[in-house]
């Protein structure tokens, strides 16, 4: 039997937009733009678990809509070489084998994600220029530099007949970068005169007011902090922030101590940065089995961890779990970063470990030691002023920020702001721009080595086991349906776990409810086991008030 081809959802005459990740929340950025029945893909990240998500460290995106129409998928460009817009290559490409387009330290790190994750290295990965200009299918895109916290991240302006769209990826407008040039505004100026009909921006900092500030602030003030300091020093920061690993590099230089790289991750972005050009001056960083062996004056060590991630450097390290690194009282730890939203459990759990071994803390609440690296709201005002698009389609940011941006767009005299979700399909041009469709997403995540759908019901499963327990019965019966041995009854993950005399009773609520099933009907294992199930969750109910998952074995003796 043969299957219809799912629908196309885009025409030849309409240039539209979905996403199925990075609307509403932070991260797992996945993004489509259609045209004439063909896809471009722009981003393919990941978000990091919680609490919420028991046994899940990295959550992505449904990839079902396009890999459905992967025929039609011409290519996957990347705009910049963050975890929450490239992390889920490794996982998701070999599912969609469509070319990708990066420039040069992004194509770096997207080549050793395949590698380490044991996917061959797509012949397709394509390796753009800065500022480059390329056609995927009916798309030509053109690259503008913009400034970010991290090396060569790009705007894309996507062309087709039927109109164009500005997608910026992740950005700020930082006066004095510290790696890379300032942002391309003759470009950007140039896009806007010639018109632009859609403009797809950044809204993670639209709440904020003022501009986000520059690194090479940080830079001076990180210099001068760690020259105060005559005992061990840590600092973290996100891996990818290669120009503020250089500043904290030379800000130990200055103070006239080593350097070390402490975290896998780190000596994975410095590998693709040293490839790329980047970090050039900077001495050889230490390694992390050698910290040890250095006078507490004499070092700085980076560390992965500042969102607390359980397996991360600096969290191994403040629980006395790391192999080669150990902190002593009066030690200071520098978090150059900020905490991501829906991480300040974790970091504060890591404070709080830290603080127990006697270190110092520096936070950005006790010193100039962080800058962001998205746009607040002068800067996404500027951008207004130099695009002047018809539509405004806020991307990257929870719902809260989404609405703010729209509403600064049309204080920027934008025609038309368009709030949308995970797969809404925006019409983006011809006017009018809006929303005309939807299609299904949802989300995967990482189980050990398996991807499981968070909307599925294993994973609900799971969570009603973490809130609930779970109970397992053993029921003997003979050919005519009668118990042939008393049901047995275990239970795991109550809290007060059931007293011997409380077990028996669960026991007894089991036997009498299947005695009570007619003897025409005990027949019919699937029933037996209903009915054994049953009564262990209303017996559970009656003396703790929980009703846990309850798994029944039903064995017939003939």
């Amino acid at each position: 039997m043969s299957h219809k081809p799912p629908p196309t959802l885009n025409r030849p005459d309409e240039l539209v937009f979905v996403a199925l990740g990075g609307m509403g929340e932070i991260g797992m950025n996945l993004g489509l733009f259609g045209y004439g029945g063909k896809w471009l893909m722009v981003d393919l990240g990941i978000s990091f678990g919680d609490d919420t998500t028991p046994g899940l460290e990295i959550l992505m995106p449904d990839p079902a809509f396009i890999e459905a129409r992967r025929k039609d998928l011409v290519g996957l460009v990347v705009t910049h070489a963050h975890e929450d817009h490239i992390g889920a290559i490794p996982h998701l490409w070999p599912r969609l084998e469509c070319p990708i387009y990066a420039t040069p330290f992004a194509a770096s790190v997207v080549r050793m994600k395949l590698t380490d994750a044991g996917v061959l290295e797509p012949k397709k990965l394509h390796v753009v220029p800065l500022s480059g200009k390329f056609s995927v299918g009916p798309f030509e895109i053109e690259l503008i530099s913009l400034t970010h916290s991290i090396p060569e991240p790009n705007a894309l302006v996507v062309r087709t007949p039927a109109g164009t769209a500005l997608h910026t990826g992740d950005w700020k407008f930082d006066p004095e970068p510290v790696i890379g040039t300032p942002s391309d505004f003759a470009a950007l100026s140039r896009l806007g005169e010639a018109g632009v009909d859609a403009l797809l921006c950044d809204s993670t900092n639209a709440l904020r007011p003022g501009e986000a500030g520059s690194e090479s602030a940080v830079r001076k003030a990180l210099t001068e902090l760690v020259a105060g300091y005559d005992t061990r020093v840590v600092a973290t920061c996100f891996s990818s922030n290669v120009g503020r690993l250089e500043s904290i590099a030379l800000a130990a230089e200055a103070a006239g101590r080593s350097c070390a790289l402490v975290g896998r991750s780190l000596w994975r972005m410095e590998q693709a940065a040293r490839e790329n050009g980047y970090l050039a001056g900077i001495p050889p960083f230490v390694r992390e089995d050698e910290v040890m062996d250095l006078p507490r004056d004499q070092i700085v060590m980076i560390c992965t961890g500042s969102q607390g991630e359980p397996r991360s450097a600096l969290t191994r390290i403040a629980t006395g779990d790391h192999p080669n690194v150990e902190l002593e009282p009066g030690d200071v730890v520098i978090f150059s970063s900020r905490i991501i939203p829906g991480n300040e459990r974790a970091v504060g759990r890591l404070h709080n470990q830290l603080a127990q071994l006697g270190v110092r803390l520096v936070t950005d609440e006790d010193h100039f030691v962080h800058v962001s690296g998205h746009p607040a709201r002068d800067e996404l005002t500027r951008m207004y002023q130099l695009v002047r698009p018809k539509a405004a389609l806020p991307i990257h940011g929870e719902s809260r920020h989404l609405m703010a941006h729209a509403a600064l767009a049309e204080d920027c005299q934008v025609p038309v702001a368009i709030v949308a979700g995970n797969g809404d399909i925006v019409r983006l041009a011809p006017g009018p721009a809006g929303v005309i469709d939807h299609v299904d997403s949802g989300r995967l995540g990482l189980d050990g080595k398996n991807l499981v759908p968070l909307e599925g019901g294993a994973f609900r499963t799971r969570m009603r086991m973490t809130s609930g327990g779970a109970a397992v019965a053993t029921v003997v019966l003979d050919r005519r349906g009668k118990l042939a041995a008393r049901p047995q009854v275990t239970v795991h993950g109550l809290l007060g776990e059931a007293s011997e005399s409380a077990m028996e009773k669960i026991e007894d609520d089991v036997a009498r409810a299947l005695s009570e099933v007619p003897p025409g009907d005990r027949g019919d294992d699937d029933l037996m086991r209903e009915t054994a199930r049953l009564a262990v969750r209303r017996s559970l109910w009656a003396s703790h008030g929980k009703k846990p998952v309850t798994e029944v074995h039903v064995v017939r003796i003939m």
